[in-house]
């Protein structure tokens, strides 16, 4: 019995060292900006319900698969940072072959569910979007330039166009706004957390935007990507596909976002830029909720 509770144990930890390496949270927004796009997708009605559940999960697994390789290539990075260096890799939890095939069934399995189960379009810009991730932004652009964030924000902005395609099996002009606001949304998001990490970023050598440019001109470039960040979000208000509801919402969050980015710029500390990277995430979770309740308000 002892022994059987060692193996369920040592069984649990490695499971949770796995869960780990797919960024949850990081990985619940995307899922969540995904989901939205299905529902927007469909004027006036439900996106079908298998169709949810299927992209869904193989939106969720090719995500994770690459946060995992993203974990797996950066592991000695990751283990010069203090943001970082509890992650399963760094502590020798887990073997890099194993997160390499880890990686593989699960992006694999993704990419299959997407084929079979929803369309091969979804499938095709879900393994872009992955390349794009784990590959370009990862391998190429985040230890070569301090563009890394806005280059490489072209596959994080992906998730509601993936599912978009999923329920129409195209991409549309109000598919790719969705893409745009998120676009525009990363650089300010990112370098808000760059901010009050500099020294963990220049002790790993990375050339992140403050490490490169000083914090200021950081400072400054957070406050000019939210101002065309408040610009990009009025854009589905101007385009008939939203109302007044989320116009309102649109410029309540927004105005607070500038508020943050601004303050940041004029009296900056740690503690502030720690809170703008917070309110960032909840701002882009309450941007894309406006967008859901004002699509489903009669009128």
């Amino acid at each position: 019995m002892r022994t059987l509770e060692l193996g369920l144990g040592f069984s649990a930890a490695r499971m949770q060292a796995f869960y780990v390496l797919t960024k949850p949270r990081v990985n619940a927004l995307i899922v969540f900006c995904a989901v939205i796009g299905m529902f927007l997708a469909v004027p006036g009605g439900l996106p079908p319900a298998a169709t949810v559940l299927y992209a869904t999960l193989g939106i969720a697994c090719v995500a994770g698969a690459a946060a995992a390789m993203n974990c797996l290539v950066e592991q000695g990075i990751d283990a010069r940072m203090a943001r970082t260096r509890g992650r399963p890799l760094p502590r020798g939890e887990l073997a890099s072959l194993e997160v390499a095939g880890f990686a593989t069934v699960l992006g694999g399995g993704g990419l299959a569910v997407l084929y079979l189960a929803v369309n091969p379009l979804t499938m095709w810009l879900t393994l872009a979007t992955f390349v794009g991730y784990a590959v370009v932004y990862t391998l190429l652009l985040k230890p070569h330039t301090p563009q890394n964030i806005v280059i490489g924000g072209a596959s994080g902005a992906m998730p509601p166009v993936l599912g978009w395609a999923a329920v129409t099996g195209e991409v549309s002009g109000d598919a790719l706004l969705l893409f745009l606001i998120i676009f525009a949304w990363t650089p300010p998001h990112f370098w808000a957390l760059a901010l009050y990490r500099t020294a963990d970023y220049a002790r790993a050598g990375l050339p992140m935007l403050p490490v490169t440019h000083g914090p200021e001109f950081t400072r400054l470039s957070v406050l000019l990507y939210t101002l065309i960040l408040f610009g990009v979000t009025l854009l589905p208000f101007a385009t008939r596909m939203s109302g007044w509801p989320y116009l309102i919402a649109a410029t309540l969050l927004g105005a607070r976002f500038i508020h943050y980015a601004w303050r940041l710029y004029r009296d900056y500390s740690d503690t502030l830029a720690r809170r703008t990277f917070r309110f960032s995430i909840l701002y882009l979770s309450l941007l894309f909720a406006a967008l859901l309740v004002d699509h489903y308000l009669p009128g």
